[in-house]
């Protein structure tokens, strides 16, 4: 199997759907097996970025909100979108001070990811960020948000419980475990 040819055969496309953040199509497709069939894709329209916080004493910062997509409160780490053409770094430290108002000196990346890449392009940078001052927080007017500061390994039982489900939040806190345990950070 060549793992860079597409088995895919598109025989069409139409949009469906388009906003400032997404654009929905929909394919006329023969599938890897020769089938006919449809498959929906959804275009973003900018990159996500979070920032897994990370202080002196090994606490962390967790934005809880009520999430309209899944009809349900969500603890995740400080995290939203960023313009294509724009440093994903620089979309991470924006959306960290306006959710918690914290602004770090030191980011390294820790994961790249695609969210859901079986209806979506959406693709995801994380941030270990550390070295922290606060600020005032400024959240968007659609946020309504709460912010708590924890012990790191608290975030990580949230996530062992199913407590945190959000896909970003759940990697950059496995990932950090990680790297706490084979010493890349302390």
């Amino acid at each position: 199997m060549n793992e860079h040819l597409n088995p895919w055969k598109v025989l069409g496309e139409k949009k469906i759907y388009e906003n400032p953040w997404i654009k929905v199509n929909e394919y006329d497709v023969i599938n890897p097996s020769g089938g006919k069939g449809i498959y929906g894709k959804v275009f973003f329209k900018g990159i996500a970025t979070g920032a897994l916080v990370l202080d002196e004493e090994l606490n962390t910062y967790l934005v809880g909100q009520y999430r309209f997509t899944i009809d349900q409160y969500s603890w995740e780490i400080p995290e939203g979108g960023g313009k294509m053409g724009v440093d994903p770094v620089e979309s991470a430290k924006r959306e960290l001070l306006e959710e918690t108002g914290l602004v770090a000196e030191e980011w390294t990346k820790i994961v790249e990811m695609h969210l859901s890449n079986s209806v979506t392009d959406e693709y995801a940078v994380v941030y270990l960020a550390r070295k922290l001052s606060q600020h005032l927080a400024s959240p968007e007017e659609t946020e309504q948000l709460q912010v708590k500061k924890i012990p790191f390994e608290e975030a990580y039982q949230m996530v062992e419980r199913g407590e945190i489900t959000d896909s970003m939040s759940v990697a950059a806190i496995l990932k950090v475990k990680l790297m706490l345990a084979d010493g890349r950070i302390s």
